[in-house]
């Protein structure tokens, strides 16, 4: 029992002993004088009779009468509580039977309005958790789905491919039989991306990769991934070009994140930005966050799909081609890598170009961070 719900209950049984005693002073004050009055004219009454002599009958029945006016008193004054807590237990009653709509209407501001806020934010934790855990099972039916069906279509081919070779029907000339190996290997190097991306995705959403975070000189992080990419520049026929603001920026960091993180920014925009043959890479350094964007200048994301950009296993209408098919995770991993590091990431696309724009805390401390992957 709480000190502030014990001293508004002495209070009550205080103030309900005060209206017992002034009733009850009033009834043995006035019956006494009636009594006494009949005396004197001498009326020939029992009860009054007795109620001059104070019989012990009649003392007893004051006492009684004090009890009943005690208890009714009381109970008047603790009506509102009691009604109160019999709202809270049918709402608990009723939680408890799978009714996650019920909630307490919170009065006043006492333990009881706590003990209602608290049971109101408990089901709507509950409500929560249940919510999340249906879109985890959503979501993993889902993962399934798309697992299956990307997995599927080069396996097929490559398994299409190497029953041309394996000689079951009649032999192949030489050049055929290069361009159906140099086809396999392309669809199992396509697989491989696949399953890397499925797996990375995987250990990212369900935080089962622990950050190593270190100072990394994100400028020079740029360059080394820019130059590594060069082969798949060339085969777009697509330039690319770093500026920064600076020579040189060390931030706190998981190099090996973020460097999955632009490796997956880039990559995007060699696949989409064929059109435009040129990819610019910026940096812009702060006092307290480090800006990165990547831009191509070729396909336009319509403005009704940028919201969805982000979500797991989205893809825009031109992605599901043979040339730039992926898992849809690509975008996913960035971002749960971004907000990883305590960052943002926001994306525009017009006749200007597609902007992917990054922003990283300089100084990001992963024990002061409150993430959820």
């Amino acid at each position: 029992m709480s000190h502030q719900f014990r001293t508004r209950l002495i209070i009550n049984i205080l103030y309900s002993m005060l209206v017992t005693c002034l009733v009850e002073v009033f009834l043995v004050i006035n019956l006494s004088m009636l009594a006494g009055y009949s005396r004197k004219l001498e009326w020939n009454n029992a009860l009054l009779a007795r109620i001059y002599e104070s019989d012990v009958v009649i003392v007893l029945g004051y006492v009684l009468l004090g009890i009943v006016i005690f208890s009714v008193t009381l109970i008047l004054l603790l009506e509102k509580t009691i009604s109160y807590i019999g709202r809270i237990s049918d709402a608990i009653r009723s939680i408890s039977q799978g009714d996650l709509n019920t909630t307490v209407e919170v009065v006043g501001d006492d333990e009881f309005s706590a003990m209602a806020a608290n049971l109101n934010r408990m089901v709507a934790d509950i409500r929560k958790l249940m919510d999340k855990e249906r879109e985890a099972e959503r979501t993993k039916n889902e993962l399934i789905t798309n697992v299956a069906h990307d997995l599927r279509t080069p396996l097929t081919s490559i398994i299409g491919y190497l029953e041309l070779l394996s000689g079951k029907a009649a032999p192949l000339p030489g050049d055929m039989q290069k361009k159906y190996i140099d086809i396999a290997y392309s669809k199992t190097r396509r697989l491989e991306k696949l399953i890397e991306d499925l797996f990375g995705f995987t250990k990212l959403n369900y935080g089962k990769i622990s950050m190593q975070v270190s100072q990394v000189d994100i400028v020079k992080l740029l360059s080394q991934l820019l130059e590594e990419s060069y082969p798949n520049f060339a085969r777009k026929s697509l330039s690319y070009e770093l500026q920064s603001n600076v020579t040189a920026r060390i931030i706190n960091a998981d190099g090996n994140l973020l460097a999955r993180l632009f490796d997956n920014l880039i990559n995007n925009a060699i696949k989409y930005g064929a059109e435009g043959k040129r990819v610019l890479v910026k940096v812009c350094s702060r006092e307290a966050t480090v800006q990165v964007s990547v831009t191509n200048y070729g396909y336009v994301i319509p403005e009704a799909e940028l919201p969805l950009i982000f979500d797991k296993f989205y893809r825009v209408e031109q992605s599901r081609s043979t040339t730039t098919g992926g898992t849809g995770l690509g975008l996913a991993i960035v971002k749960n890598i971004v907000e990883m590091h305590g960052g943002t990431i926001s994306v525009k696309s017009d006749l200007n170009g597609t902007e992917f724009l990054v922003t990283l805390k300089a100084d990001f401390d992963v024990n002061k961070e409150n993430f959820g992957v």
